[in-house]
């Protein structure tokens, strides 16, 4: 059976609460799933002072380990337009699979959170992008493939680069069932096309 890595990094919650949706789209279309987060590398005197929950328990994820999954798709905040400092850490962390082209034509994609509607969410896939093309993956991205996504009428977090939410500056919009939609359909739209790559 085919297998994705859904790799997420989150501060608040946001990112993992959003890839829950991502995993019930996945499972919907017939793959199997592996549930990973990138590791923090801020301490724990400041993530209390930021007022971070504890992180969700969900295995830590080694780079050594890209090779089990048939493709991946990564969920992070963004920072500035670009990902956070422990999402970069890990993409770094992967020049020997890269030397290798261990995960060449391999299928990738992106979901994300932002404090605002202009947050970078779109920035942010595209600055990844260097990553994707130096290892030779083939990113998927999701398109409008969700009615939701031509909804103006509420704050919709997402777009054709891939699903997201909008958490406000402060963390305290939670992902809405719009956005959460938009979720299940990545994963489910994701599942169709790494099962036709691996066919």
């Amino acid at each position: 059976m085919v297998k994705i890595f859904v790799i997420t990094y989150s501060t608040y919650g946001h990112v993992d609460k959003v890839a829950e949706s991502i995993v019930k789209g996945l499972e919907k279309g017939g793959v199997e799933v592996g549930r990973y987060q990138i590791a923090e590398t801020l301490s724990d005197e400041i993530l209390a002072k930021m007022h971070a929950p504890p992180k969700a328990d969900i295995p830590i994820i080694n780079a050594s380990q890209l090779p089990e999954a048939d493709g991946f798709l990564f969920g992070f905040p963004t920072r500035y337009g670009t990902t956070p400092a422990q999402v970069k850490a890990f993409l770094d962390s992967t020049g020997g699979l890269w030397a290798k082209q261990a995960l060449a034509g391999k299928p990738v994609g992106f979901f994300f959170s932002t404090a605002s509607q202009h947050g970078g969410q779109e920035v942010t896939a595209y600055t990844t992008l260097p990553f994707v093309a130096h290892h030779g993956l083939i990113y998927v991205p999701l398109g409008y493939t969700n009615a939701h996504m031509f909804d103006n009428s509420e704050v919709i977090g997402g777009s054709a680069w891939g699903a997201g939410t909008v958490a406000n500056g402060d963390g305290s919009r939670q992902p809405s069932e719009k956005e959460l939609e938009i979720a299940v359909t990545q994963g489910e739209r994701f599942a169709e096309v790494a099962k036709k790559l691996a066919a």
